[in-house]
């Protein structure tokens, strides 16, 4: 379980964008993160994985204290993040990055199966190198498929996965998700305004303007969330009704 207490974060200089984060991300459970642009989300996720550190409160896995750790020691404690813009890496391959992930060689089986759920064939894939030749969206569904393959993961971070994934593609994901609900270790957080995301949520977090305006069992929160009910001063269709 990830367990976030009064979680706050400013930029140097700047003004407070996570405003006292109080969630909770069960194991075994999807908990998807919405809301309007601009309301703390990928932030969120930033200081879930380390990139960011928060200013005030607490972060825990399993009960275990990761405020003060980085991003490569969160890593190894089994915390994994998707970036919402990924990075490249010349002259590393995608076989490469699977296998650094996986912590080893991964079979040639498994590699097909990862690779499939994003929709992406392996034979055309493999070899190539992580770099400018990619498109966005291609190298979008190969970090998914790195942070699939990740062993020993007990918190998996996915921002806007949807992005730059194609309605094929987006079906073998949704799948993807659902398996991994089925590992009980694992609790998954993902930021999205995506309706078939939602759909499946387990649980769904509302955050406006740094603070969870409401959170819950995703299937009394969405109904909310379709009939464009309000949260205090934020009205579904400031999310972009059209995404839900």
């Amino acid at each position: 379980m990830l367990t976030l207490k009064n979680v706050r974060w400013s930029p140097e200089a700047g003004h407070e964008v996570l405003k006292g984060i109080d969630l909770e991300i069960p194991a075994g459970q999807l908990t998807v993160v919405t809301g309007p642009n601009g309301g703390g989300k990928t932030s969120l996720a930033k200081v879930i994985a380390g990139l960011n550190q928060i200013t005030e409160g607490s972060i825990l896995v399993d009960g275990e204290d990761i405020t003060e750790k980085d991003i490569t020691e969160r890593a190894k404690m089994g915390v994994s993040y998707a970036f919402q813009q990924p990075v490249r890496f010349k002259g590393v391959t995608v076989k490469d990055m699977l296998d650094m992930a996986a912590g080893g060689e991964i079979p040639d089986d498994e590699v097909c199966t990862v690779m499939a759920k994003v929709g992406l064939c392996t034979k055309d894939y493999i070899d190539r190198e992580i770099d400018a030749s990619l498109s966005g969206g291609e190298i979008k569904r190969i970090e998914i498929a790195s942070v699939l393959t990740r062993r020993g993961s007990k918190v998996l971070i996915f921002d806007e996965p949807e992005a730059g994934i194609d309605l094929w593609s987006f079906t073998g994901l949704i799948e993807a998700f659902e398996e991994l609900k089925k590992e009980k270790d694992k609790a998954i957080l993902v930021i999205s305004h995506q309706e078939r995301l939602l759909e499946i949520a387990d649980q769904i977090a509302v955050i406006v303007e740094g603070r969870v305006r409401i959170a819950g069992p995703g299937k009394e929160i969405m109904p909310q969330l379709m009939a464009g009910e309000k949260y205090g001063t934020c009205p579904v269709e400031a999310m972009g009704k059209e995404m839900l």
